[in-house]
């Protein structure tokens, strides 16, 4: 349809901002680790994720404006969202024990509701909660996705 193709490139254009403002943080600001709430949805929290991710979905746009199969796409967001958020519980994991304090808890979102170091399990909760609307979305998709052929 042509809304979805639309829609993907957007996305494609969203990807390429984040790419090029993500370099620019880094190269020449210096600012890799800026929170980009603007890209979250792209899975980009700081600046240098933006770089890496704004590559990556700029290719799967592209793919997928190519392949003109919109469940394929919803298909790798699933799997992507499942993966990332897998590695954002185990960066938060490891955050909890480690010497080394890159977040202190104080300048974190939901720190007022614990007003400790009990954030940090907060954003490995919220990472788990949407690790397992990935994988279930995802098996989803991929039976969907599955009966096309």
């Amino acid at each position: 349809m042509v809304w979805q193709q639309a829609a993907i490139a957007l996305f494609a254009l969203y990807s390429v901002s984040a790419l090029y403002l993500g370099y620019r943080q880094c190269r020449h600001k210096r600012n890799a680790y800026g929170l980009t709430p603007q890209y979250y949805p792209l899975g980009a929290f700081v600046w240098g994720d933006a770089v890496i991710f704004g590559i990556f979905w700029f290719l799967v746009s592209l793919t997928i404006l190519y392949l003109a199969d919109w469940l394929l796409f919803w298909l790798i967001v699933s799997v992507f969202w499942a993966v990332r958020c897998l590695g954002e519980m185990m960066y938060w994991f490891m955050q909890q024990f480690s010497s080394i304090n890159r977040n202190p808890p104080e300048h974190l979102h939901f720190y007022g509701l614990v007003n400790n170091d009990a954030v940090w399990l907060i954003y490995q909760i919220v990472m788990q909660c949407l690790c397992v609307v990935s994988i279930v979305s995802a098996i989803y998709v991929s039976a969907q996705w599955i009966r096309t052929f």
